[in-house]
């Protein structure tokens, strides 16, 4: 089971979902979970970005798909529906955190994994989805969703208080997460397996840690990040 931090390949985030993942936004994948695909690289499709120290991520709706009639979807409205009139993922999303904030329903829970680059993936934990809007970019609309970070640990413990885990941490900037990867060659800095590696924060951002430079992050193995819970060494 995984948790936040981890670093996965695609396949084995597949595995961890039951489901060829072939989108980026999927509204309760087979009845479950939302799930979405995030990306802060300097190429990523879609301009998403994080806020208040990884509390908070502001995550770009999707274009229509290509096709014959829509040759570059860049220049088209990101959809609201499809042509049958049903809501596409943007829709779904959309009017989800409408409900929340109109409706004063319990914001739609979604877990949130972002590819670093070919073949890497980090788990960055479950998010709230608590806001959403239109706004104008480079002469289209384009859908923004604003999601905060949770303190559940997994999607069934749903909010029963007894079961949250208190031991989170906040998103890693991909450029931090890409520089510890290259310092610490994609091993463990204790042993140097290659094995169920884990982004770490050496001083946990609960003690009063930064998530935004590379000083206070490692990659540590899934056994020596166990062992080493909340210790600061």
């Amino acid at each position: 089971m995984i948790k936040s931090g981890d670093v996965i390949s695609y396949i084995e985030m597949c595995h961890e979902e039951g489901v060829n993942l072939q989108r980026g936004m999927n509204f309760h994948l087979n009845g479950q979970i939302s799930i979405i695909l995030m990306s802060l690289r300097l190429n990523a499709p879609y301009s998403d970005c994080v806020e208040d120290d990884g509390n908070i991520l502001i995550y770009e709706g999707h274009d229509v798909n290509r096709t014959k009639e829509t040759p570059i979807p860049k220049i088209v409205d990101q959809p609201l529906k499809n042509p049958s009139g049903t809501f596409t993922q943007n829709g779904l999303f959309f009017d989800s955190a409408k409900r929340y904030k109109n409706e004063k329903k319990n914001p739609e829970l979604v877990k949130v994994y972002e590819k670093l680059h070919t073949g890497m993936w980090v788990y960055n934990g479950i998010f709230e989805l608590i806001d959403a809007w239109q706004e104008e970019s480079n002469n289209r609309t384009v859908f923004k969703f604003k999601l905060r970070l949770t303190e559940i640990s997994q999607p069934q413990d749903n909010r029963d208080k007894s079961k949250i885990n208190l031991h989170h941490d906040r998103i890693i900037p991909s450029q931090v997460k890409l520089s510890v990867w290259k310092r610490d060659k994609g091993k463990c800095v204790k042993c140097g397996s290659t094995d169920n590696l884990h982004f770490d924060h050496i001083i946990p951002f609960s003690k009063g840690g930064s998530s935004l430079v590379q000083e206070n992050i490692q990659i540590l193995c899934a056994r020596h990040n166990i062992g080493k819970r909340d210790r600061i060494e």
